[in-house]
C-alpha cells in the first residue's frame, strides 16, 4: 500500500497491548474456574525491586518500536541494537553473565549459528520460492484487473461498509487455515488494497495492514496449517486436535479483539498520528 514501515509498526503498538490485556483477563478466569496451580507470592518488600528489574528488559521493545517508528534505525538494526542493549543489561546492570564466560557465549552462539545456517538456507529457499510465485500470481491478478472485479462483486452484495468489513476478516480468517502468512501477504495486499481504500469502504492503508496482520497472526494459530500451533504442540507434546480444542475461548478472544480493531480505527492510528503526524 505505500505505507512505512515506521507507521505499520506504530500502528501495530496499542492492538498488540489490547490483545495482550485480553488473552491475560480470560486466562485469570479460567486459572480461577478450573483452579490452575498457582505461583509463590513474592514478600512485598521484594515486589518493587521485582518490578524495577522487569522494566529495563521491557524497554528493549521500546527501543525498537520508537527507534523504527520514528526513523532512527531500520527494522533489521533494530534487532542488532535491542542485542547490544541485553548485553549490556547482561553484563553490566544486573551481573547475571560474567565477563570471563563471555568467549564461551560467542563460541556457543558460533556452533548453534553453524548448526543453524544450513538449515535456515534450505527454508529460506522454500519461503523464496514461494514468494517468487506468490509475487507472480499477484502481478497477474493485478494486471487482469481482478481487484476491481472483486471490488465490484463485494459492492453487488451490499453498500454497508461495515460489512464489507466483516467478509473481508471472514475470508482472511478463513485463508490463514490453509495458507502461511508471508504468502497471503504478497497475494491478498495488491488485491485487498484497492478494495478496501474504494470510497465505499475508506479504509485507511495503514490500519488496512494491521487488520491484515491480525488476521494472519491468528490463521498461524488455527488448524489445519497453524504453524505455530505445530510449534506449540511439539513443545508441549501435546496432540493438535485436543489444543485446538482447549484453544475455542482463545479464538474467540482473538476474533473480538480483532473486530474491535477492524471497527474503531483509532485504536491503530493513535500512536502514528501523536509520535508521526501520520494522516496530518
Amino acid at each position: 500500500g505505500g505505507v512505512s514501515i515506521g507507521s505499520l509498526f506504530m500502528a501495530g503498538a496499542v492492538p498488540g497491548i489490547v490483545l495482550g490485556c485480553a488473552m491475560m483477563a480470560l486466562c485469570l478466569f479460567m486459572g480461577k474456574k478450573y483452579n490452575f496451580p498457582k505461583g509463590v507470592a513474592i514478600p512485598k518488600e521484594q515486589r518493587k525491586s521485582v518490578i524495577l528489574r522487569g522494566i529495563l528488559p521491557m524497554l528493549t521493545l521500546v527501543i525498537i518500536l520508537v527507534g523504527t517508528g520514528m526513523g532512527v534505525f531500520t527494522a533489521t538494526e533494530s534487532s542488532a541494537i535491542a542485542v547490544v542493549y541485553t548485553m549490556f543489561l547482561a553484563y553490566v546492570v544486573f551481573r547475571d553473565a560474567k565477563l570471563r564466560d563471555f568467549g564461551k557465549v560467542i563460541k556457543n552462539a558460533l556452533k548453534t549459528l553453524a548448526i543453524m545456517v544450513p538449515i535456515a538456507g534450505v527454508i529460506l529457499a522454500i519461503v523464496m520460492t514461494l514468494l517468487a510465485t506468490a509475487k507472480a500470481f499477484a502481478y497477474m491478478m493485478t494486471e487482469l484487473r481482478i481487484p476491481a472485479m472483486i471490488t465490484a462483486a463485494l459492492l453487488s452484495i451490499t453498500s454497508n461498509k461495515y460489512v464489507l468489513m466483516l467478509i473481508i476478516n471472514i475470508l482472511l480468517l478463513l485463508l490463514g487455515c490453509f495458507m502461511d502468512m508471508a504468502p497471503l501477504i504478497t497475494i491478498m495486499t495488491p488485491i485487498l488494497v484497492p478494495v478496501v481504500t474504494n470510497p465505499a469502504i475508506g479504509m485507511d492503508p495503514v490500519h488496512f495492514g494491521v487488520v491484515l496482520i491480525f488476521n494472519l497472526a491468528v490463521g498461524l494459530c488455527t488448524p489445519p496449517v497453524g504453524s505455530a500451533l505445530f510449534v506449540g504442540c511439539a513443545i508441549g507434546k501435546t496432540p493438535i486436535e485436543r489444543t485446538a480444542k482447549n484453544m475455542l475461548p482463545l479464538y474467540a478472544t482473538m476474533v473480538i479483539v480483532l473486530l474491535l480493531v477492524t471497527y474503531v480505527p483509532d485504536i491503530s492510528l493513535l500512536l502514528p498520528r501523536l509520535l508521526m503526524g501520520y494522516g496530518a
